[in-house]
């Protein structure tokens, strides 16, 4: 039995130039998130960490290696966001970066004064407490700001 077709026909040697440029890797991952919700791209956080660490920000994977009651400043995509009823009025955010996932913890007073930001952004940096009590690590929100630089982020899951 012999196929033929154009859909079996070999791939030509040498591709067609094409009139559009080639994207840039912000605007690929831009794309990526956008149409799918991921990429095989790097993260997102990646192509920020520079001018992040210039400031003061780490990376989730250092979290555990902080002392219990330092001051750090985390940044990640919201992937998820969780109010529950029986949580008296905090919020618990799960912000993920290039290295992991940092989880924080928002208190009531300091949700009240930036629920704009915390239930709408897709991106966050997060200055605050660490808590590291018997292995499990967290930052207690004291102050919250946009993350600005990248559209790419994953669709939070939020549970309120």
């Amino acid at each position: 039995c012999r196929f033929a077709g154009p859909l079996l026909d070999p791939l030509p040697s040498e591709p067609e130039d094409s009139p559009l440029r080639d994207m840039t890797l912000p605007e690929r991952l831009t794309e990526d998130y956008g149409g799918t919700g991921l990429s095989v791209g790097p993260h997102p956080m990646a192509l920020l960490r520079k001018e992040l660490s210039a400031a003061g920000v780490i990376a989730a994977r250092r979290l555990h290696r902080v002392k219990d009651g330092r001051r750090v400043s985390v940044a990640g995509c919201v992937i998820v966001r969780q109010r529950p009823m029986t949580a008296k009025g905090f919020l618990f955010l799960s912000l993920e970066d290039e290295s992991g996932i940092a989880n924080i913890v928002v208190r009531p007073q300091v949700f009240e004064r930036n629920r704009s930001l915390l239930l709408s952004r897709p991106m966050l940096i997060v200055r605050g407490v660490l808590q590291n009590q018997e292995g499990v690590v967290s930052v207690r929100a004291e102050r919250i700001e946009a993350l600005e630089g990248s559209q790419a982020a994953a669709r939070s899951h939020d549970f309120r």
